[in-house]
């Protein structure tokens, strides 16, 4: 086992697909959270790399990004060596010799890429020790600490960038058998939106940070569809759910913006019964003339109405885009119902939202209401939000990283020169 280790030598990386998160364990917040990518604008030669891209002068229109995730894993190394190097070295100034890391990986990563990941950390970076660690358990542990619960049992939903999964974790270990994924994420959201865009407005299929800034900041998730497909069709009264993004000019703008937070979040006004919606409408808008916001043709902008929540619909109901897959609601049932019966009202009672999507609003109270039909009725349904989706993760990472026991848990430099990957990877129960 390595020395004792110093306070601050814990290196904590929960490296996700779109995503790298990094700090020091016992820490709070991470230093580092950059985007997991390298980029490069079309008028320049030069790669930005991770933190560069969120410089207050970086041109993102017409980036072209090249990721070391693809479909939910690892595939280029050398790609995220360069990643690692920036945020180890510039942002967080930690030397990897003297340092232990706490990674976390994506669930079922292949045996080959965890032969990649162990030559990348321990070759070419020298880490002293690694231990791996899977974000379903390290979301309970935080969550678990946070309120001080006495629940053994969690039901994690982690809506990631490349996948969403519904995972069981018992006693702060995932239940792999237990474990049902839905091959939807961040990634294709924004590339649903993008679709959409280019299709009604402005060609925009290669401006992705710009697209996945706007499904950030204007999309929603709807609690009744049909009421909300009503509305948008409106053209006689002021839409609720009519918002314009401006596009960046390279000049006054470097990044793209929403042009009127207040018209972007009037949906959040409208009442959840649907049966009063329109009489809201037409009360709201009485005596008054036609007010339709035109789109200032002066200005490189674009507006979106049913788009705003036709996209994170598709987390609900992917049959609409001629996906054979269950919707998130049908997923969380069938990885509750994997489990012994004995745990199904635990784990309906403890179900954890993380992950960026989840940061959608109305996401938990939808999911609510998508859920409760498909569950007994002598079952309660419990759904909590962490206060940071994209952070929780990395939280839990800390909590462990900083616990007594850390050292048990990890592979040394020396034992993995000695035995090799696949031996010292079976300590982590992977």
């Amino acid at each position: 086992m390595p020395e004792e280790m110093s306070k601050g030598s814990v290196v904590v990386l929960d490296n996700g697909a779109g995503l790298c998160k990094a700090g020091f364990g016992g820490d709070r917040d991470p230093i580092a959270v950059v985007p997991n990518c390298l980029g490069r604008s079309s008028n320049s030669k030069r790669w930005l790399v991770a933190d560069e891209l969120h410089a207050a002068d970086a041109d993102v229109a017409s980036v072209s990004l090249r990721r070391p995730f693809d479909r939910g894993y690892l595939v280029n190394p050398d790609l995220q060596r360069e990643v690692w190097e920036r945020v180890l070295r510039t942002l967080l100034r930690v030397d990897p010799a003297r340092s232990s890391l706490l990674l976390v990986e994506p669930l079922f990563n292949p045996p080959a890429v965890q032969r990649a990941t162990d030559e990348l950390v321990f070759e070419e970076l020298g880490f002293r020790s690694l231990c791996v660690a899977d974000s379903p358990s390290l979301v309970h542990l935080y969550e678990a600490s946070r309120r001080h619960s006495r629940s053994q049992c969690s039901l994690v939903v982690d809506c990631g960038f490349s996948f969403t999964h519904a995972a069981p974790v018992v006693h702060n270990f995932t239940l792999n058998y237990g474990i049902r994924r839905l091959d939807l994420g961040g990634k294709a959201l924004t590339n649903y939106l993008k679709e959409l865009v280019s299709y009604r407005s402005v060609n925009l299929m290669d401006e992705t940070l710009i697209i996945d800034h706007a499904k950030e900041k204007l999309c929603f998730v709807s609690l009744d569809v049909s009421r909300d497909l009503r509305l948008a069709r409106r053209v006689d009264t002021d839409n609720p759910l009519k918002c314009t993004y401006v596009l960046p000019d390279g000049i006054e703008h470097k990044r793209g913006y929403v042009k009127d937070l207040n018209e972007a979040q009037r949906f959040l006004s409208l009442p959840y019964d649907s049966s009063v919606t329109d009489l809201v409408l037409k009360e709201s808008n009485a005596g008054k003339p036609e007010e339709r916001r035109r789109v200032n043709l002066t200005q490189n902008e674009f507006t979106l109405t049913n788009e705003r929540f036709l996209v994170p619909e598709m987390l609900f109901h992917p049959a609409y885009l001629g996906m054979n897959q269950a919707g998130l609601a049908e997923c969380i049932v069938r990885a509750v119902h994997s489990c012994h019966p004995h745990l199904h009202p635990v784990l309906y009672e403890s179900i954890i939202l993380t992950g960026g999507s989840t940061l959608f609003p109305r996401f938990a109270e939808r999911l609510e209401k998508e859920l409760r039909p498909l569950v007994a009725d002598n079952y309660q349904v419990k759904i909590t939000s962490q206060e940071d989706p994209i952070l929780g993760v990395w939280r839990g990472g800390s909590l462990l990283a900083s616990s007594p026991d850390f050292e048990s848990m990890c592979i040394t430099k020396s034992e993995y020169e000695e035995i090799g990957s696949a031996r010292c990877r079976r300590r982590f129960f992977h």
